[in-house]
């Protein structure tokens, strides 16, 4: 299996020294996005093309790096309509250059009615927060199918797909084989559910199945009466239950990890290679 991570997570810089760091921690690949990665790279609509792209995925190979993912993550139920269109107008020009980058997807989440904040709202749970979303992501599932890219998407406690049932209809009401899923069981969690994470891990693979192609490994406590990331490796994620399942149902996901400190990285990635292995 191959492992990854986000590559913002060791700051921006510039693409040569960003891959530099990933590939001295041990990493197989990345998660790239190009505006909180690269210095001077806004990401927007009107600023790729296939020499760009191909120029990023030439560094990247030339480190023994895969770009498994670009992020074009965006909030399709945001208030201030004109970002969402320009947004949307991101996402489907990394869809023209995923395969040109070498991705092997672009991935977004599914956005809450908080704007920015990406944070629990009532409306996210309404049936009309679905449609919307559902709207969106099949005008860029049908961008997918024009380019033969691929979109992933993932769901979040606070978020309009905010738990894994909701997450399997939208993709099945989209009925696309462009669209995949990304699983990130922390990000379903609250301070109400995370004694049952591999329970709902569970609901992931079964649900989801084999269209599952990047789990997004984190790590958590609980401080002062809140969930909190930590070090992969010390913390309450029961990884000798969770990798195991992963290897043997959906041995060609990539493990991405997702918001670890760099200080944190070389030992967790040694930990979870040693689960894996």
């Amino acid at each position: 299996m191959k492992i990854g991570v986000r590559l913002h997570d060791f700051g921006k810089s510039t693409a040569l020294e960003l891959a530099k760091k990933a590939k001295n921690v041990g990493f197989d690949c990345v998660q790239l996005v190009l505006n909180k990665a690269i210095e001077g790279e806004t990401g927007l609509a009107g600023t790729l093309s296939k020499e760009k792209a191909n120029f990023y995925y030439q560094t990247f190979k030339n480190e023994g790096l895969e770009i498994a993912m670009l992020g074009a993550y965006f909030n399709p139920v945001h208030s201030n309509k004109e970002l969402v269109f320009k947004n949307v107008a991101k996402f489907k020009e990394h869809l023209q250059f995923e395969n040109d980058f070498g991705a092997s997807f672009v991935g977004s989440e599914t956005g809450s009615y908080n704007d920015d904040k990406w944070t629990y709202n009532p409306l996210n749970r309404t049936e009309e927060a679905f449609q919307e979303v559902k709207r969106i992501f099949k005008d860029l599932a049908n961008t997918a199918e024009i380019y033969n890219s691929n979109i992933a998407l993932e769901g979040a406690y606070g978020h309009c797909m905010y738990e894994p049932k909701a997450l399997k209809r939208l993709v099945d009401e989209i009925n696309s084989d462009k669209i995949y899923y990304i699983v990130d069981i922390y990000n379903y969690l609250s301070i109400d559910n995370y004694m049952n994470h591999t329970n709902i891990f569970d609901e992931c693979i079964k649900l989801f199945n084999d269209r599952i192609v990047i789990f997004h490994i984190k790590d958590f406590v609980i401080e002062n009466g809140s969930l909190k990331q930590c070090c992969i490796g010390k913390g309450m994620m029961n990884f000798d239950y969770i990798l195991p399942i992963i290897k043997e149902k959906c041995p060609n996901a990539y493990l991405i990890f997702e918001g670890s400190k760099p200080e944190d990285m070389e030992y967790s990635f040694k930990f979870i290679q040693s689960k894996i292995n």
